[in-house]
């Protein structure tokens, strides 16, 4: 019965994505060019939509009666509804923060998603948030939801960046056993899928806030669904499989702080930005990204399966490459090179 379902969910995927371009343009949902963006002509940017109805009719389909979905799928529209209406109208920042913040409570609240305890991986006992666990995951629900928009900036690249995390994500719950993961998982990515054909390089339509919002609420509640309650090693996993679009997030953080920037304000210094910068043709860029994201999955993976000490190791590791990798094409900033001039100072010597 699953397979079949995933079968009809991307076919309808497919089927609908044109119907939602036409629709887009209609009602004035599009992308118009400016000196941020990429693209150099008007776009229809209401694609996510048709992830989401694709998605949801798979639900429908594969379980329409399990009342688990309900907190979680209810989130779901009010974030496709905020994202809908700044598709169309531009919502202020304020107003998106405010949707994402009512949507992250219904899938707490009502739907009991939040890490309430992680085992201490140096023994026995276990750490208890107490009550910042609603906190702690209201930030993680919001947290995520923004990293997979704000990375939304080639054709294709969110979409896929997005499939590789649900992948690894359906992949990792086979290996805990949780079929309804798997299932959800895998009907959002095949629904993904289906889209990016449309939104892979030349794109014919942008998924906009609606599914680059959409998609980073479920991926954030699907690795809660996943990791809660388990090691401290097990928790750093969804970090890692949302490795590209978080580092991303961090790094802007960071550099609008050194910079003496409003943390929301935007500009041309994110991952795909400093890529084509350095040379790489559009294409070339994201699936350079995408090289990216499966490294972190596949990162996950062996992470999961380390020993204690081997896992710290590991992430040592992929903290210095990132900062490595993050100042030599200028996350930071071009003149913020602190570990380069080290290393270059160490090599003069």
């Amino acid at each position: 019965m699953i397979y079949l379902t995933l079968i009809l969910c991307f076919i309808c995927s497919v089927l609908l994505t044109p119907l939602v371009k036409r629709l887009a343009f209609k009602i004035g949902a599009t992308d118009k060019p400016n000196n941020r963006k990429v693209h150099e002509k008007v776009m229809p940017r209401l694609g996510g939509l048709a992830i989401y109805l694709s998605f949801m009719l798979g639900i429908f389909i594969f379980a329409p009666s399990q009342e688990s979905h309900l907190p979680i799928m209810i989130g779901g529209l009010i974030i496709v509804i905020i994202g809908i209406l700044d598709d169309v109208f531009e919502l202020p920042a304020k107003i998106k923060f405010i949707g994402q913040i009512a949507a992250a409570l219904v899938v707490v609240l009502w739907g009991g998603v939040e890490v309430e305890w992680i085992n201490s991986p140096f023994g026995e006992g276990k750490i208890d948030f107490g009550y910042f666990a609603i906190p702690i995951t209201i930030l993680w629900i919001v947290g995520v939801t923004n990293a997979i928009n704000l990375i939304d900036g080639l054709d294709g690249l969110a979409a896929g960046v997005s499939s590789i995390a649900l992948f690894t994500i359906a992949g990792m719950a086979v290996f805990m056993q949780n079929t309804y993961v798997i299932a959800i998982a895998s009907l959002l990515l095949v629904a993904t899928l289906g889209f990016l054909i449309f939104n892979f390089h030349p794109a014919k339509i942008f998924m906009g806030d609606t599914g680059a919002l959409f998609l980073g609420y479920m991926i954030a509640v699907l690795s809660l669904l996943g990791f809660k309650n388990v090691t401290m090693i097990s928790f750093i996993i969804p970090v890692l499989i949302l490795g590209v679009p978080l580092s991303d997030t961090i790094f802007a953080i960071f550099r609008r702080i050194l910079n003496k920037q409003p943390i929301s304000a935007p500009d041309k210094f994110h991952l795909h930005h400093c890529l084509l910068n350095a040379g790489f043709t559009h294409k070339q860029t994201v699936l350079l990204i995408y090289a990216m994201a499966a490294c972190f999955g596949m990162i996950a993976i062996i992470f999961s399966q380390a020993k204690i000490w081997g896992a710290i190791l590991l992430i040592a590791v992929v903290l210095v490459m990132l900062e490595l990798f993050a100042e030599i094409i200028g996350l930071l900033g071009k003149d913020y090179q602190p570990l380069l001039k080290r290393l270059k100072g160490k090599g003069n010597g």
